[in-house]
């Protein structure tokens, strides 16, 4: 499956289902003719749906932490004190399988933008994620601008990765980054919350339901997913609209966030 368009195992899932199952051949031109109706319906449908959540996602703004705007500062003073809570870099040595060095390239780029506001030296990170992009070798990731990186999930990125047949890790890299600027933001909350504003709270947790969305639908034709979908599904307790709320609510979810964290990148390994 890993090789298939997720849609078209979900297509085909669902065709099957909506036609009965195997009941024997159908000889009238007459039912052909609705089944292969049907079946654009349904396909068109599914499409429609996760076009739609990709669409909603990629009119929210990233999260202060990661954008390049200079969103958030720190003084030289604050820069000496280096964040101890950024991922090992040998979690790239322990994932195994394609969707465990999607996940975790997604996070070590996020851990890079964060690296990269501390003034701390970068050189190791881009080896890493040389290497993993190397050992994915996907070719959705020729649709980059010059610049981008994978944790951004722009639009392009989503359309290549639909057509090469890999939609489903196109969502494992969303929650995956997702959950460690969260993660990141709530080991420095005095200093990084500052930088949010109410809408950049609301999109913050906004996102968790659209991917949320996406992952449980995926779960029905790809099980492998299930572990995705269960390791974020806590943060549904996250519903900010303003940045108040949002500092208050990772508090609560702090230990929600790290577990989450853990299971997407396998930090127990």
């Amino acid at each position: 499956m890993k090789k298939l368009s997720i849609l078209a195992v979900a297509f085909a899932a669902l065709t099957f289902a909506a036609c009965g199952g195997n009941k024997g051949t159908q000889n009238t031109e007459q039912k052909d003719s609705v089944k292969s109706f049907e079946q654009e319906q349904i396909e068109a449908s599914i499409k429609m749906h996760f076009d739609s959540l990709a669409s909603e996602l990629g009119k929210l703004k990233q999260l202060p932490i990661v954008m390049k705007d200079g969103s958030i500062t720190l003084t030289d003073q604050e820069k000496q004190v280096k964040p101890d809570y950024l991922l090992n870099l040998a979690a790239a040595d322990n994932a195994m399988t394609l969707s465990e060095k999607y996940r975790v390239l997604s996070a070590i780029e996020v851990d890079k933008e964060v690296a990269k506001l501390y003034e701390m030296p970068t050189d190791e990170y881009d080896k890493v994620i040389t290497k993993l992009a190397a050992d994915i070798n996907d070719p959705s990731f020729k649709s980059f601008d010059e610049g981008a990186s994978v944790y951004e999930a722009t639009q392009a990125l989503y359309d290549a990765m639909n057509e090469n047949g890999r939609i489903n890790y196109f969502w494992q890299i969303v929650a995956t980054s997702l959950v460690e600027q969260l993660y990141i933001t709530s080991q420095n909350d005095e200093k990084f919350i500052a930088a949010f504003t109410d809408d950049a709270a609301a999109n913050a947790t906004f996102r968790i339901i659209l991917i949320q969305d996406a992952l449980n639908r995926l779960t029905e034709y790809d099980p492998e997913l299930a572990p995705v979908a269960q390791a974020i599904e806590p943060l549904t307790v996250l519903n900010a609209t303003t940045v108040g709320e949002l500092k208050s609510q990772l508090a609560e979810a702090k230990e929600k966030i790290v577990a989450s964290r853990e299971a997407l990148v396998n930090l127990a390994k």
